[in-house]
């Protein structure tokens, strides 16, 4: 295995849930008056903390309609949409084959809510994968390295020993921001050309390529 730490993002890495985060955020937007937001605008926002996503993608929006936003979104994600979010192929068994190493300790480091990510471990099944997590109200929001900082102290994994697995900019540019290795796959919501400028240690096209190069492949 090439690292003794793993650390992944979840929208997009892990989950394939950016078709209901695009949908409830749009419908969310038309609740609150705020009017239509592109599926660009929306995608380009995943990964970051919601209040740091409500701000980039509604530029000048007040505090009162921000939670608004911000609420209505929670619904819409959590019981008013019905947008399937598998895992992406090959999640399971390549978190398995990880797993299966005793030396190996896996993390998330993810945008959501502490309640978001409990919740989706409870609904798939997939708390008891990660030995540690971090979410973006529990510390700051990406690109700041503050969460990975967070669990490299709590596994005791010096940044050398460890890397970043991400689908967008802003986990790349968090796990460059500690000199931290850096993967990027491409089949979630940032384009390859814009992932490339973080000069991520290696590009992976799907979850088993992935995998592969970890174990050395």
């Amino acid at each position: 295995m090439r690292y003794r730490l793993m650390i992944f993002d979840w929208d997009g890495t892990l989950m394939d849930s950016v078709g209901r985060i695009v949908a409830s955020m749009q419908a969310a937007g038309r609740d609150i008056g705020w009017g239509e937001l592109p599926d660009e605008r929306v995608r380009d926002i995943i990964g970051l903390g919601l209040p740091e996503a409500i701000a980039k993608l509604c530029p000048g929006i007040d505090a009162e309609r921000a939670e608004a936003l911000k609420q209505r979104y929670a619904h819409y994600f959590v019981e008013g949409d019905t947008t399937p979010m598998p895992f992406y192929p090959g999640v399971s068994e390549g978190v398995a084959r990880l797993r299966a190493s005793d030396r190996s300790r896996l993390a998330v480091a993810t945008g959501k809510s502490r309640r978001g990510l409990d919740r989706v471990f409870r609904e798939s099944g997939s708390g008891a994968w990660f030995h540690a997590s971090r979410t973006a109200d529990e510390t700051r929001s990406k690109p700041h390295p503050q969460m990975l900082e967070e669990l490299l102290d709590e596994l005791g994994v010096a940044v050398d020993e460890a890397v970043m697995v991400g689908d967008t900019e802003y986990d790349m540019e968090m796990a460059r921001a500690l000199g931290m290795d850096r993967i990027a796959v491409t089949y979630g919501v940032h384009e390859p050309e814009r992932l490339a400028a973080s000069r991520p240690t290696f590009t992976a096209g799907s979850f088993p390529e992935l995998i592969d190069w970890l174990h050395g492949y």
